[in-house]
Order: C-alpha cells, then structure tokens, then sequence
C-alpha cells in the first residue's frame, strides 16, 4: 500500500527540494527531449556515474485498448515483441542482450507496456538496433507456430498467476463485476483465456498496427553516451519507421455504483477467508487523488490506523489488512483489503471496517500524522533515482501520462497542497454512506463465511485433463517476408572495447567489542543504507522451538524500553527512514535506508532497538498470530508444499532447515515470549555481528558514530550447532503432493550440495549457467519456448556457510507434468555430456561483462559488503570470480557438471493433482511416486 502511495508521489520531489539544497540541485534530472519526424518522442538523459546505459520504450497501449472478444492482445504482444523480428532471429533478444552483459524485460498493464534494456555502454549501439527493429520490423515474423507458442505460455502464466494461488481470481471477479460491460477495464490485463485461444494473426496484426506506432511510444535513454553521436544513431535506427495513425489518449471513464454489490468465490486454494471493498473514484491527475491516497494513508498504515486497531488489535480479526487509492489513466478505486484469520466470518469483519470508519471520523488526525506522511517522500525520491534505469522509467511515465516528462513540477506542488480538509472532503464525498463492491473469497466448503448478500461470482475452474493447449505439431513454418529498409538493417552492430571493471573501494575496521565494520563511501546521492547482520538467524533456532528467530526480530520492530510502538514507528516516518529487521536462514538483519542528513539519528533508534527491547506481551500475541495464519494459509498454497517437502527430504527431518525459518503451526504454538527472551541473550553478541554501511558519509563519521554500541553492547560467546548432513541419495524417488485440482503442478528437482564457502561453488554457479541460470537456458528454452508447458524453468545451486542444494524448478500446466520432469531430467544426462565452445563464449561474456552493472546502487554496494563479511572474502572477490569464469574450459565445466548434477540421484518432489497426474510419474522408471502426507 505504502509502495503506491510513494510511487504516485515520490517520483519528483527532487526537484522541489533542489531549489533549496545546492547539492541536490546539481543531482536534478536533466533531460533533452525532442521527438522524430515520425512522432516518435525521446528524452535523454546522460549520468556518467556508471559505464551503463539503460533504454526504456513505452507505448500507450495497454489492456484498456483492447475490445470485449479481443482481450488479453496487449499482453500477448509483450511477449510476441521478445521473439524475433525481421532482422534479429528466433529468441535471440535475450541471447544478444545477456552476451553482452546486459538485463532486459517488459511489462503490461492497463493503461501502457513497457520494454526495457540495461547494458554495458559499449553495447549501446546493439540495443537500440534490437529495438528499433522489433518496433518497426516484427509483425511480418508472427507466424502460426510462433503465435501458438506464445499462447501457450500465456495460458500457464494465467495457470500460475491467477488459477493456482490463493484468492488468485480477486481482479477478474472485481473486473467482471465492478465496471459495467465494455468498460476497459472489465478485463483483466492477461485476458480471457477464450479470447487469446480464439485469437487470429489477422487480429493481432490489427491490434499492432493500430497502437505499436512510434507515435504511441515514448523512448528514454540514460546513462553513460555522447548526447551527439546518440542523437545521430537514433535518428539512423528509428528516423525511417512509418509513423501510424492518430492514437488519441484515452479519456476518463469514471465509474458510477448505484447501489452495493457483493460477490462470493469459494476457493479451493484458500485456508482462511479474504474481504475486498472497493468504492469508485476518479482517475490519475484528478485533483481528489492526491488526498485519496492520503485517506488510505491515514485510514490503514501503523500503530495509529483505525483499521489496524479495530480489526488486529481490539478485534483480532485479522493480522493483513490494508487500504490505497488507485487512480489509473481513465477510472479509479479506493480498495480496503483483509486476509481474515482462521475461521472468521467475513460479515464481522465487514462490521469491523464500518466501526473503523467510525473511529475515523470520531477521532480524526492531526497535521502531525500528514506531515509524517510528507517525510518519506525526499528518501523515497532519491531511492526511485538511485539507477539509470529508474530514472528511464520516470521521464518516460510522466511523458506518457502527462505528456510532459517535466510535469513533476506540477505534480510535487499538488502532491504538497493536500491539506486536512481536503482530506476528510475526498472521505464525505467518495466513502462515507456510499455505494461499494465488495468480494468474499472464503475456502470450499465455508459459505457461511460470506458477508451477508453476496452472490456467486460465477467463475469457472479449469479442467485439468481438458486444458486448453495450442497444438504446435503439426503447423508448418511459413517464410517471413522482409520490409525494405534504407540501409541494411540484417547487420548487427559490433561492440565497442569492453568497459574496465572498477571496483568501488572497501574499507574496514573492528570496534572494541569485537564487532566488524564495512563501509563503501558514495557521494551520488544524499543517502545513507546501512545493515547490521548477526550471524545466526533460524540456524540458532531449536528444531521443538522453529521460528523463534523470526518472531524475535519481528518483536523487536515493536518499541524499546523507551517507547511504545507506535512512538518507535512515528520517530521512524518523522525522519522519513526505513528500519526493518527480520530473519532468514543463516542470519538476522537489521536494514536501513535514510537520508545522509539523518543518518545519526537512525542510528539512535538502531541502538535503541537492539539494546532496550521492549518485550511486549501484547505485540508478542498479535505477532504469533500472525505467522500461525501465513502457516495455516500456506498449507494450501502447491508451491509452498513443494519447497516444504524437498527442503525435509533434502536436510532431514533433524535438520534446522528441514523446516522454514518462520517455523511450523506445531513449533510456533509452543514458543512464548520467554523463548525470545533466550534467543536474544544467548545469541546476540557483537562477536557474530557485522555493520555494512553504504552511501554519502566517510569512514570517520562512521566509526564515531559507533561508539554507543562499542561501549554498551558487550560481546559474548555464541555456540553455533552441529547438524549432521544427509548423505545424497542413491537412487532417486519420486514424492509426490497432492493438491486436488491444481491447474499446474509445482516440480521441484534437487539434492544436497555445498556450502558457500566451498572452493567449487562458484564454479559450479558458472557452470550451471547455461543449464538452467539465465533465459536463454536449455530448461527454459524447452519448456517454455519450445514447448509452452510454463511460463519459465530454471536451475541453481544455493548454498551459505551452511551446505545447500542443488534444484531445478518450474510450474508447469498439469497435463504435462510427466513430460516436463521427463523433460528435466534428459536435458541434466545431457548437460552431462558437456557444452559447445559457443555456449561456453556466452556464458563468459554473460557472467563477466554483467559486472559493469553490479554496483550501481547503494542496494548493491551492500549486498557486496554484506558477502565479504559473512564468507571472509577479499575486498576484490569480484575479481577472483571473473578469473574463475575467463579460466573456466569445456573439461572442467564438463568435470563439474558429472560431479554435481547426477539426475539418477535426485529426490522428484511434485505438487498437483494426484488423481490425474501422480500414475503416470512411475514410468520415469524411479518407482512408484510416494504419497506426501501435507499436513
């Protein structure tokens, strides 16, 4: 919720506080834009801080161009766009851009679909080739195998997304049922699926023509370029693509509820019950959003929140709720949602919103609890600039839905005029006493959860043996015709030198305490981010007590001896910080974002937090509340039950990690706050702790800022356990879960491997990676490409100071759930056999030339801190690493993959539909698949 809020407003306050501070004046977003004679618009903008560039084109089409019986095309075409063009061959967009060191995507929503690239400067020649030439020249290289490939991934997209998750048909029941018929957005932006199976070339190729136009697009290019010798290849690569119709932009189509209407869904994917409001409001740059997203602010976030109080705090209806205002180009909502604990019925928790409200109104809000609202936007700003691909994506959303990518000036000051009145006016005019649309989805079975009046939604679940699958067999390839070009476009432009790798200088320190010290200076931005990483997490957990980690660092976010709560949390948004801390498998964490200017402040309340926890018994029952509803929620979820049984099978039953570290329904009812207490004084020592710290302030600072906890945390010795390791099976096995009518089955394929801090784990990372680590890899370019059985397949081995595992993953339509881990384990015998000297090429400029891109951000810089305190590695590991991989030969990349990824040795753990599905598993020739008792 906070996440739209900020991502409405944050995006310019830059500019506003630039004509106040010199320094943030100079980091202000200059931007050239000019547009084509084809009406093509470009925005550069040049940061040499890094040797990258970043290119992002949206075009100003989305689902709500699209007309009943036609849907999902939008989204279809993102897809098509990343398969070939006339110049550029089948699945080569990904291939070229990771060959060269780069990250490329897009995505699709209602009202626009982005495309983007990152890459080393030198290959900046090569991605604007790339997307000119999908721009202009693709729609000729549709052809019938290929559109039906697509629809097939897109339909197991939609099976994984929507059909085979909890509460996953919310947005087509609000889509269907909320906007009147025909309106744009009563779809949803992947479609029907009867719409994309039914589809032709012939109406996709209209559809494209209509609105893949350069004048519908917008492209931003940011980085490290000569704004001359770019305006030249832009005008050479995109000049000559014929300009389309007239495209006008959308206009608002607000929507009108004469009375409330109510649906139901029983969900077979559900544990507990789930609530959605929904009120209409009004589009995107309307003057009443602004004070809309402060309202669901106000009314939903922290300690103070009517919500929060009502239903978790006084009611203990609920331990996930949430509210926000969202405002799209032609319509708006204002959503209330609420995942209900076990066994509440909806209609008291529809109750409780109304009390809530009342609470609102009766107590109100002070203009302190606005301001505090108005305090994070200057962090969150600099964190949306802190890439150059942020920055494209800024300048092209404000020209795109703006059409001026200047219009933060307008914006901020809109975003700064909201007032109190305002806000309660937004409240009287779109909530109070009016008409609303609400959802129950409640698990199969309970109708008597259902709030009062509603009616069924009517949605229909797929058949798993008759799911519908585009048969790819026996369509014939037909030959692209080529467009004529003004010079040869078939030639793909050559790279220039490879950008030097230079590595941001590490320093380092050890307090009296014996707490070590990490720091990187960085000066781009006005922002400090700063870790303090206890080596221990759920490892330090008892297998009877598993999960006590989680909940402890979770309490402790819940107010110091000195504050409550919500007095801890408000200093926190008074500074316009992030302070989180959790738990994961080999550590607890604290990470912090601030501004530089307040980076000592923070740090007083880090101290605070973790010498003076408050203890809180109250807090302490509506955290365990809260774990124990995700643990009953996800015993439903196949893709949990898959990671649960090959994490058990993989560690054993005695093992720590054979449990996930938020623990399990068992463990987490026997934990009491005294357990904590334990956790907190046998294992927090400065001994095992680490501090990380990242941004614009020196080593010197940083260390006398330290003193306090040099001085008051004294250092203990912490006993870390020995756990005996599974031997790796002998012969493989299938096990399988059953989840009645899964609309896919989750593959987990896997076994025990290394540690970290092994000598061959980053080999075998290289090695691994044209396996099933990157798009381009043989898992994901059979089954998805080839295919269209899932929407994407990897490999991986993971691993800490603690020894990991092997897997290979994917979710993958349930008809095909024999041929696709038939599929696994073939390409694994095969990779066996070793790789070409022209995969081994690629993986080395794939993994080597991406370090360009690797420490652009504050993000990043820790994440490197972080590694080379926990693994004790050298300042310049990055190096060693690209000596592994330049030194990395067909032999040994050959040795490693016979010494680690042994197919006939694997456990075959699968998550779906027993009854159709498990059977057909025996001919792997692994035996009769074993029966997994899930609960």
């Amino acid at each position: 919720m906070k996440k739209l809020f900020y991502l409405l407003f944050s995006l310019s306050i830059l500019f506003m506080l630039g004509c106040t501070q010199q320094k943030d004046a100079e980091l202000s977003l200059d931007y050239e834009k000019y547009s084509l004679s084809n009406g093509l618009d470009v925005i550069l903008h040049v940061d040499k801080s890094d040797p990258i560039v970043a290119l992002a084109v949206q075009y100003h089409v989305g689902s709500n161009r699209e007309v009943p019986g036609r849907t999902g095309f939008a989204h279809l075409f993102e897809h098509m766009m990343f398969q070939r063009s006339e110049n550029v061959g089948e699945d080569q967009f990904f291939k070229l851009i990771q060959n060269a060191g780069g990250t490329l995507n897009g995505g699709t929503g209602n009202d626009a679909t982005t495309y983007f690239e990152v890459v080393p400067k030198n290959a900046l020649e090569l991605i604007l080739w790339l997307e000119s030439d999908r721009m202009g020249y693709m729609i000729n290289t549709v052809t019938p195998k290929s559109f039906a490939n697509q629809q097939n991934v897109v339909q197991n997209e939609k099976r994984q997304m929507v059909d085979n998750r909890p509460y996953g048909h919310t947005r087509t029941v609000i889509a269907h049922n909320f906007y009147p018929e025909g309106h744009p957005y009563s779809w949803t932006v992947i479609g029907e699926m009867e719409d994309i199976t039914n589809a032709t070339i012939e109406d996709v190729k209209e559809f494209h023509s209509k609105f893949y136009v350069p004048n519908n697009a917008t492209l931003v290019l940011a980085g490290d370029f000569d704004v001359a010798e770019v305006r030249k290849l832009i005008e050479q690569y995109f000049g000559e693509i014929p300009k389309g119709g007239d495209v006008p932009d959308p206009e608002p189509i607000p929507v009108i509820l004469e009375e409330t209407k109510k649906f139901y869904h029983e969900d077979i994917f559900a544990r507990t019950a789930q609530f959605r409001m929904i009120w209409p409001t009004v589009e995107e740059y309307n003057d009443d959003a602004y004070p809309l997203s402060y309202l669901a602010e106000l009314f939903s976030s922290g300690k103070k929140a009517p919500l929060y109080k009502v239903l978790e705090k006084e009611k203990k209806l609920s331990s996930s709720q949430h509210a926000y205002n969202g405002s799209q180009e032609i319509a708006g909502t204002f959503n209330i949602g609420v995942t209900a604990n076990e066994g509440v019925s909806l209609q008291d928790v529809e109750a409780a919103i109304f009390e809530a409200f009342q609470m609102f109104e009766e107590v109100g809000f002070t203009e302190e609890d606005v301001d505090r609202i108005k305090a994070s936007l200057e962090t969150n700003f600099y964190n949306g600039i802190s890439s150059v691909l942020y920055k494209a994506f800024q300048l092209a959303y404000y020209n795109e839905y703006a059409g001026d990518p200047g219009y933060y000036k307008k914006d901020i000051e809109r975003v700064k005029a909201v007032t109190k009145e305002d806000i309660l006016r937004v409240y009287d005019k779109y909530i109070k006493d009016k008409p609303f649309f609400a959802t129950s989805f409640v698990p199969k079975g309970q109708l008597e959860l259902i709030a009062e009046g509603s009616v069924s939604a009517g949605i229909e679940e797929e058949d798993v043996m008759t799911a519908t699958e585009m048969d790819m067999d026996d369509i014939e390839e037909v030959e692209i015709v080529m467009t004529p070009t003004e010079f040869d476009r078939s030639r793909q432009p050559a790279d220039g030198p490879d950008p030097l790798l230079s590595l941001p200088q590490v320093w380092t320190d050890e307090l009296a305490n014996g707490m070590k010290v990490y720091g990187i200076e960085n000066q781009e931005l006005p922002l400090v981010q700063y870790s303090i990483v206890l080596k221990g997490g759920h490892y330090l957990d008892k297998i009877d007590k598993s999960g006590v980690a989680s909940l402890l660092a979770t309490l402790m976010m819940e107010g110091t001896q000195n504050k409550t709560p919500q007095e801890l949390e408000e200093a926190i948004e008074k500074l316009g910080a992030s302070i989180r801390m959790y738990a994961s498998g080999g550590s607890i964490s604290i990470r912090v974002n601030t501004l530089a200017r307040n980076y000592e402040q923070t740090l007083a309340l880090v101290e605070e937090i973790l010498l003076e926890p408050r203890w809180d018994e109250e807090e302490f029952g509506l955290a365990k509340t809260a774990v124990m509803n995700r643990l009953k929620r996800s015993k439903a979820d196949p893709n949990t039950i898959a990671r649960n049984t090959f994490m058990e099978l993989v560690y054993g039953e005695d093992h720590i990690f054979s449990t996930g570290s938020q623990g399990t329904e068992e463990s987490v009812e026997d934990i009491t706050i005294d357990d904590l207490k334990d956790y907190y004084n046998e294992n927090f020592s400065p001994s095992v702790t680490a501090f990380h710290v990242a941004g614009d302030i020196d080593e010197a600072k940083v260390l006398s800022s330290l003193n306090g906890l040099a001085e008051k945390w004294e250092t203990k010795e912490v006993t870390f356990p020995e756990y005996s390791y599974p031997e790796a099976i002998e012969e493989s096995a299938v096990y399988f879960a059953d989840v009645p009518g899964a609309k896919q089955s989750v593959i987990y394929i896997g076994a025990p491997s290394m540690a970290r801090t092994d000598d061959d784990f980053y080999p075998v990372t290289v090695m691994n990676h044209k396996l099933g680590g990157s798009f381009n890899s043989h898992v994901n370019m059979m089954l998805r490409e080839e295919k269209g059985y899932t929407y994407g397949a990897w490999t991986y081995f993971t691993g800490s100071y603690v020894p990991g595992y092997f897997l290979a993953s994917s979710n993958v339509r349930s008809s095909a759930t024999e041929e696709s881990v038939r599929i696994f384990k073939d390409l694994m015998e095969a990779y066996r056999d070793g790789i070409t000297e022209e995969e081994m090429a690629f993986t080395k400029n794939a993994l080597v030339k991406s370090n360009a891109r690797d420490f652009e951000t504050l993000r990043s810089l820790l994440k490197m801190l972080q590694n080379i305190s926990m693994y004790e590695l050298p300042f310049d590991y990055v190096k060693g690493e690209e000596e592994i991989v330049l030194g990395m030969d067909l032999d040994r990349h050959k040795m490693l993959a016979q010494k680690y990824i042994d197919p006939s040795k694997m456990y075959y753990v699968i998550a779906g539909d027993a009854e159709t599905q498990m059977e057909a598993l025996e001919r792997l020739g692994f035996g009769e698949p074993i029966l997994v008792d899930i609960q």
